[in-house]
């Protein structure tokens, strides 16, 4: 029996190791690695696109689309009914040679996310690559740590290599005036706009719309998935998406989509249609405008969450998106406003790809705070995540993944 005057040294220690467990739990949904600020910045900007649902008007492009939008999609499908392309890849094995893409994962990422970074892929090691060992890109505006690259290399099956992102590709090009670019930083600050007084977020969010896959590490590959710090992947993966989208004619697919938070994109869809105007040559008629409009064709503010991202690198260098991309950045809106990668790649996989191009991986359970994409039905049972909180059930009129299930095949 333990002695009575070391019981409640015991309990202590009991109650302790408890909290430790709880707080590193990889189940827990939220991300501690946040700043309080962060967490707050995140929380309104969820309560302001919530409340407002609807798009601002007059907005229309000046394209005829070609598909159809279902307004009413009804109750979520399940993963079976709705993801109908057939999957060529075998389940791996440890024990035989798999038949692989030429593919990379890349990470934008600093040294000061090392901690972030390693519980993400312990996790997609630990649920898929492990298996494939795919190769990973990591590219950082600063020279990344000896021991940065000493931790990652000793936690990941793949091949390890670490990118400088060139001066040029994160600085402010000669056009942009960078006194007006400072006095939108406090504008923006100073209305609580989401990363509207951040300098590093518009440079880096200018480096994913046009130059990561420029990166000469990037150079050799045809496939890339981006990787953020900090994610999380709540299920068994037990196929390569690689080979999905190289074998059924994919170029882009994605976890979640939402609408954008309109303060940070005012001119982005005015500048996409003058885009569209000066170059109608280049836009196919089957494409998928109908997900970023509406039945009367106005912007919707739709666009697939680039914080994870599998796609055709190809895609990203043809002489359309990089036609687009410097349309785009031209006009200065990565810093006179606060422009996002994300609507960027979907305004330009809107233009130039169709439906049957774009995937919707809905059986790969993922988290970006505070959003999960989780699979529903059977398809949960190889996975830890809460289906009920999957972003297309828990905010139906935020998500408009449903509506993208919803556009006709061409």
């Amino acid at each position: 029996m333990l002695n009575v005057k070391w019981r409640p040294v015991a309990i202590i220690a009991t109650l302790v190791l408890l909290i430790h467990f709880i707080v590193r739990s990889p189940y827990i949904e939220f991300q501690f690695s946040q700043t309080d600020d962060a967490k707050d910045a995140l929380q309104a900007e969820h309560e302001n696109v919530i409340a407002n649902g609807q798009a601002p008007g007059n907005m229309k492009h000046p394209l005829p689309v070609t598909v159809t939008v279902t307004q009413d999609v009804g109750t979520p499908h399940t993963v079976t009914s709705i993801v109908k392309e057939t999957v060529f890849v075998d389940s791996d094995t440890t024990n035989e040679v798999l038949e692989k893409a030429n593919a990379a994962f890349v990470v934008l990422t600093r040294n000061k996310d090392l901690k972030d970074l390693r519980e993400t892929l312990i996790q997609l090691e630990d649920r898929f690559n492990r298996h494939y060992k795919y190769p990973y890109v990591f590219l950082n505006n600063e020279p990344f740590s000896d021991e940065f690259k000493e931790k990652i290399q000793g936690m990941v099956s793949g091949e390890c290599q670490f990118g400088l992102i060139p001066e040029e590709h994160w600085s402010y090009p000669e056009y942009i005036d960078q006194t007006r670019a400072a006095e939108a930083r406090k504008d923006m600050q100073d209305r609580k706009v989401i990363y509207g007084g951040s300098e590093s977020y518009r440079h880096m969010c200018r480096y994913e719309s046009g130059f990561f896959f420029r990166h000469p590490l990037m150079d050799q590959y045809k496939w890339y998935w981006r990787v953020e710090p900090g994610v999380k992947f709540g299920c068994e993966i037990d196929y390569d998406p690689f080979l999905f989208m190289e074998r059924n004619n994919k170029k882009y697919g994605f976890t979640i989509s939402i609408k954008e938070v309109i303060e940070t994109i005012p001119t982005l869809w005015n500048t996409t249609m003058d885009f569209m105007d000066k170059h109608k040559e280049m836009i196919p008629a089957a494409n998928l405008m109908g997900f970023v409009t509406d039945k009367n064709g106005e912007y919707n503010r739709c666009h697939f969450w680039s914080n994870f991202e599998i796609g055709s690198l190809d895609f990203l260098r043809s002489d359309q998106y990089m036609a687009y991309f410097d349309h785009l950045d031209r006009a200065g809106g990565f810093f006179y406003e606060r422009w996002g990668d994300a609507p960027v790649h979907s305004l330009g996989v809107s233009m130039f790809l169709n439906k049957n191009e774009v995937h919707w991986f809905e059986d790969i359970g993922y988290y970006h705070g505070p959003l999960w994409n989780c699979p529903k039905g059977e398809a949960n049972k190889k996975c830890w995540c809460p289906e009920d909180q999957s972003v297309e059930v828990k905010y139906k009129t935020w998500s408009c993944t449903l509506d993208f299930v919803a556009l006709e095949n061409p």
